[in-house]
């Protein structure tokens, strides 16, 4: 989050689900910074709003139905952008990432952390064959799988400022803030 978000930020939240990483948003923009928390699902801002409220943030988040593929903001509209989990189980990743950079500033941060795939030929195997398993009850998987959009954000002209994978060998993820660049990139 320190990595992207500043005392004072528009921040977008795309995906945010209960607000976890809301709520670690919003007390990193401060008093003069606000959040827009965005999900599909009533039912998470349903939690995420008891949890912005239960940490006295209210005041600094607003919530609103939305999807990642077609955001409802216009270009450059926000200071920082944020992506927790939540392009992994889109249909087509890219896109989501493309739309998320569309509503990022010139100079704006992109933290987008993803399900990635494991380095090892062997684990990667392994990985598969539980993954096999797991897809079968929905609720275990959270419709999330491995996908790689460190590429595709390379290619819109970003600003690699942080790039690790982190977590277990069997499932780790991919954790990269991008920069968009101030001024018109490809």
């Amino acid at each position: 989050m320190r990595r992207c978000v500043r005392r004072g930020d528009l921040v977008l939240d795309a995906g945010g689900g209960t607000g976890l990483s809301t709520v670690l948003a919003a007390d990193a923009v401060g008093a003069t910074g606000r959040v827009v928390l965005m999900d599909l699902s009533s039912g998470m801002l349903e939690m995420a709003g008891e949890r912005i409220v239960s940490a006295g943030l209210r005041d600094r988040v607003s919530l609103g139905i939305g999807d990642i593929l077609r955001t409802p903001f216009p270009d450059g509209r926000f200071d920082a952008v944020l992506s927790t989990y939540s392009v992994c189980p889109l249909v087509d990743p890219a896109a989501g990432v493309e739309e998320l950079y569309r509503v990022l500033r010139p100079g704006g941060l992109l933290g987008v952390a993803h399900s990635a795939e494991p380095g090892s030929a062997v684990v990667r195997w392994l990985a598969d064959r539980v993954e096999d398993l797991i897809w079968r009850w929905p609720q275990l998987s959270l419709g999330c799988r491995s996908v790689s959009v460190l590429p595709h954000l390379l290619h819109l002209g970003g600003e690699l400022v942080f790039d690790r994978r982190i977590g277990v060998p069997l499932w780790p993820f991919h954790v990269v803030v991008m920069r968009k660049p101030d001024s018109a990139g490809p």
